[in-house]
């Protein structure tokens, strides 16, 4: 599961950074289970992803991909913080 939350004012292009990316996970055989936006109000976070990922490999190489880490200033500016842990589906 990865929560994120936006710096103030730029919750849109956190959301369009996040379109660019997230057509990455296939390449790396990982699956969107979920992708939840909300208001980012009082603390929460603007976005709210589950991903399926077959293996730590997977996970490293889309967190690698040269065309996501050409993306780190913008990345920078849009998210204030994220969390990535590891949840169970049922």
């Amino acid at each position: 599961m990865l929560p994120a939350w936006a710096h103030p004012g730029t919750e849109e292009a956190l959301v369009a950074y996040e379109d660019g990316v997230l057509a990455l996970l296939p390449d790396q055989g990982i699956e969107l289970e979920l992708r939840a936006i909300g208001d980012g109000a009082q603390g929460r976070p603007l976005e709210t992803q589950v991903y399926r990922i077959p293996n730590q490999a997977a996970l490293d190489a889309y967190l690698a991909d040269p065309r996501r880490t050409a993306n780190a200033a913008e990345r920078d500016r849009v998210i204030a913080r994220t969390e990535l842990f590891p949840v169970a589906l049922r």
